[in-house]
């Protein structure tokens, strides 16, 4: 007997086929049943599946990453580094990062301010640093580390080989420092003094654009020192390396957000880096190098880390770099005699000495130029009358100031 949806009426014990009836009726008429009872899993097949999502788990994916991509990484970021710290904190975070932080194509791109160093701070493990960058090619290493190893540890001859490393990779600063070593003969005796290498070197570093060189080379040419005298010359180099000084500083001004306007008064303020010579300590001055001339007061020139860790190296040691010997008076450079009377003094009042022309152009304009008076006759520190490279009135050991 059937109902009127067609469905017969159960039988005794027939429970299962009116479900199945209502199944199939349902499935013709296009609906779906979802069944909302969970499979049982055999035992072996729940421990299968349990075991590949532990170990799904426990892969890292950071080892999976091939080392060349790590090392692509590290290189950017040892380029762009504005610190040590940005460069230690990523290496010290594991030890696969911790290996190849030290291979060759990342520290060989490492930036200048990677090697920003206290003198407090000076280790056998930070020379080692520095020598493997210097090994692997890094030019501002191999000038750092022969600044430090020249003047600081007196391994003239590794320092020196050092800087000319640099030097041949066309590093400004190294072929200046080069320079500054000829003109002074240092690491030997008066008669080392090579003044056409000074001149060539100097005037290699002007091409490229160093300040300080083109300054020196200016001076050169105007009294005809190493050179030729050319006073129009000589006159047009030091105007260049005003101009630079300025676009120098009107570029960092513009990156800084300093308006234009503030750079064109001359208002004197404190030079922010101290005398580390405990005798020329308490000399203050204004911060603007030699465009005042122009009426702009532009900030004293950055001092470069390996110059800040030559005046620090001496300054902890009593300002002296030996018996009888002086540093230079220019607050920016910390280059200390390797022989006694090696630099030149101020012809006027014999009070300060410089290792360049160029240390004295600045140093007069931020301090010394309010502070120079003239004595009929003035002695060093142990009573001498003039250096004992030459006369008191004239000679090659004697800066006048202009």
């Amino acid at each position: 007997m059937r109902t009127r949806g067609g469905v017969c009426y159960p039988r005794v014990g027939g429970a299962g086929d009116v479900c199945f009836q209502k199944k199939r009726k349902k499935d013709f008429a296009g609906e779906r049943s979802v069944c909302r009872k969970r499979n049982k899993l055999s035992p072996e097949t729940s421990s299968s599946s349990s075991s590949s999502s532990s170990s799904s788990a426990s892969v890292d994916l950071f080892d999976s990453l091939p080392d060349d991509l790590l090392i692509l990484i590290l290189s950017k970021l040892s380029s762009t580094a504005n610190s040590p710290s940005d460069f230690i904190s990523a290496s010290i975070t594991c030890k696969r990062l911790n290996g190849l932080a030290l291979h060759s194509l990342v520290v060989s791109k490492a930036s200048p301010k990677t090697f920003v160093l206290k003198a407090k701070n000076w280790s056998e493990s930070a020379h080692r640093f520095l020598k493997l960058c210097a090994d692997a090619g890094n030019v501002e290493a191999c000038y750092t580390l022969g600044m430090i190893r020249f003047y600081c540890l007196q391994n003239r001859g590794s320092g020196a080989s050092l800087m000319a490393k640099a030097a041949i990779g066309s590093h400004a600063p190294a072929l200046y420092s080069l320079a500054v070593i000829q003109f002074n003969g240092s690491g030997g005796s008066k008669n080392d003094k090579d003044l056409r290498a000074g001149v060539a070197l100097c005037a290699r570093a002007a091409f490229l654009g160093h300040i300080d060189a083109l300054r020196e080379l200016g001076h050169c040419l105007q009294d005809g020192y190493g050179v030729r005298q050319n006073i129009t010359e000589g006159r047009r180099f030091l105007v260049q390396a005003n101009a630079r000084e300025l676009a120098a500083v009107l570029s960092s001004a513009a990156a800084s957000g300093v308006h234009m306007r503030q750079l064109l008064t001359w208002t004197p303020h404190p030079h922010p880096h101290p005398h580390p010579h405990p005798q020329l300590g308490h000399l203050t001055g204004s911060g603007c190098p030699l465009l005042s001339d122009f009426g702009c007061n532009v900030p004293a020139p950055e001092v470069h880390p390996a110059n800040r860790f030559l005046g620090e190296w001496f300054a902890a040691r009593d300002g002296s770099p030996g018996p009888g010997l002086r540093l230079c008076s220019h607050v920016g450079c910390g280059r200390p005699e390797t022989r006694r009377h090696e630099f030149r003094r101020c012809s006027v009042c014999g009070a300060v000495n410089y290792c360049s022309r160029a240390c004295q152009a600045l140093d007069w304009k931020l301090r010394h130029k309010a502070e120079c008076a003239a004595v009929e006759r003035w002695v060093d520190e142990e009573g001498d009358g003039a250096d004992g490279d030459g006369p008191v009135n004239g000679g090659d050991d004697e800066m006048a100031e202009s």
